[in-house]
């Protein structure tokens, strides 16, 4: 969170997007990262601290859209970045850390993931067993309503976690799901109508307001 984080041992070693836990790399037989419960799984890279430079890595590698809320609401800032793949199969899914002010008191943490079906890491920070959003979803209204690179898109909210709200649609082909420590926090994503931008996209300034690294792209600790 922003302001007086706690030291966060960041892990070194891929893990599973789907649990947050150990994976098998590959071998002279596999090509593929393995989870013991998930099997063959995209591994989730150790995160990124809030920097200029981590904007470029991510921009880079990613295969899937880096979503920034800009401009971002007021008094937010960028806690950091993190992104499912490797030097094969490029970014499948990345995940933009944003730390501000709650709607009710003291801080707040907001997710902002984009990916391809099945990769499961949006399901993984929003507490769900199964890789996407599930059965029923985006039935009905949607409960959010944002601009994706000038376009309207719809959000529902997904059953979670009581400690965080959860929101998930489709942007350009890919699943984008927004997921807000505290739940109260999921107000701004309803209410706020947040205009994403892609950060790998060409001719854009941006002079990003940077905080202390996010504890929320640690997996384990979500």
């Amino acid at each position: 969170m922003a302001g007086g984080a706690p030291w966060v041992v960041v892990r070194a070693s891929p893990t599973c997007p789907r649990c947050f836990g150990p994976l098998r790399p590959p071998s002279a037989w596999s090509s593929a990262w393995r989870c013991g419960p998930h099997g063959d799984v995209l591994p989730l890279q150790p995160p990124r601290h809030p920097s200029s430079a981590a904007v470029e890595a991510i921009s880079q590698s990613a295969r899937v859209p880096v979503w920034l809320p800009w401009p971002l609401p007021q008094g937010w800032l960028v806690t950091g970045f993190a992104e499912a793949g490797d030097e094969r199969t490029g970014g499948r899914a990345t995940v933009v850390a944003l730390s501000g002010p709650s709607v009710t008191r003291g801080p707040a943490d907001l997710l902002i993931i984009a990916e391809e079906p099945g990769v499961g890491l949006g399901a993984g920070f929003a507490g769900l067993d199964g890789p996407d959003p599930g059965d029923g979803f985006g039935t009905g209204p949607p409960h959010a309503k944002i601009e994706v690179k000038g376009h309207p898109a719809a959000l529902w909210c997904v059953e979670a976690p009581a400690d965080r709200a959860v929101y998930a649609g489709e942007a350009l082909g890919d699943w984008l799901w927004a997921i807000a420590w505290p739940a109260e926090a999921g107000c701004m994503i309803a209410l706020s109508e947040l205009c994403m931008r892609d950060l790998r996209d060409d001719g854009q300034a941006f002079d990003l307001p940077f905080g202390a690294f996010s504890p929320r792209l640690v997996g384990g600790e979500s």
